[in-house]
């Protein structure tokens, strides 16, 4: 009887310590991206609304379809309007959507860029994104580039849900200032370390037919502007 308890004991851990990990894939938190410091000033800024048209560009292998974008009124219900956007929610009623016309099924992806790179003041913990999937499961990537302009890709997630759903990838913090995703440096000035490139879609081989319709709004980060929130102001700025 002992035994049969524990066993279910056991069981009932190894449930909720999926669940928990489930939750922290999902919903991320940026106060623990990174934080081996007492000292963070984590914001939520804007990085785009997608309002301006020209501002990004599709493109995708000749080989295997025909990519098209374009802006369209419309906005995620659910979406809450930062602090200082409050009372001017009227202009932001665009969203860019993307549709993209498959030739034949195949392994293939499809990439959406800014025109310029789009630089994260501060310490970048986390990047979302409202998206409209299509319930389609391709796969979404985020590409940035880090402080030393080496190109890195982050997973935002899948595609195959219905409606609108906040997709969010964490940004890992480098291990030691000169591996991985390297986002400031104090031998090389205080430039803006983390600058978003845009975002690739692989596709699924067996999904990849027909015409393919997806809706992006509403680019955001999190970001710890702690040194910059401090800094004094008759400090020189390191970037001349």
């Amino acid at each position: 009887m002992k035994k049969i308890i524990a066993s279910i004991v056991a069981a009932l851990v190894i449930v909720s310590a999926a669940a928990a990990q489930n939750s922290i894939v999902d919903n991320p938190n940026p106060e623990t991206v990174g934080n081996d410091s007492a000292m963070q000033a984590l914001r939520e800024i804007s990085l785009d609304k997608f309002e301006r048209e020209g501002s990004w560009t599709v493109h995708m292998s000749p080989d295997y379809g025909v990519i098209s974008g374009r802006l369209f009124e419309g906005n995620p219900a659910m979406k809450e309007p930062l602090k200082e956007d409050e009372g001017n929610e009227d202009a932001d009623t665009q969203v860019l959507g993307v549709k993209v016309e498959f030739f034949r099924r195949g392994v293939n992806s499809f990439y959406i860029t800014s025109q310029r790179p789009i630089p994260i003041e501060g310490i970048a913990k986390t990047v979302s994104m409202w998206v409209c999937g299509r319930n389609q499961g391709h796969d979404m990537y985020i590409l940035v580039e880090d402080y030393f302009g080496r190109d890195y890709e982050l997973y935002m997630g899948n595609l195959g849900f219905s409606g609108w759903k906040k997709l969010t990838a964490v940004v890992p913090p480098s291990p030691d200032g000169e591996h991985g995703i390297v986002q400031s440096s104090p031998y090389y000035g205080d430039k803006p370390g983390l600058r978003v490139i845009g975002f690739r879609v692989d596709c699924s081989p067996m999904l990849a037919r027909g015409s393919y319709y997806m809706y992006m709004d509403d680019l955001r980060a999190v970001t710890d502007l702690y040194d910059m929130e401090n800094h004094d102001e008759d400090d020189m700025a390191d970037n001349w």
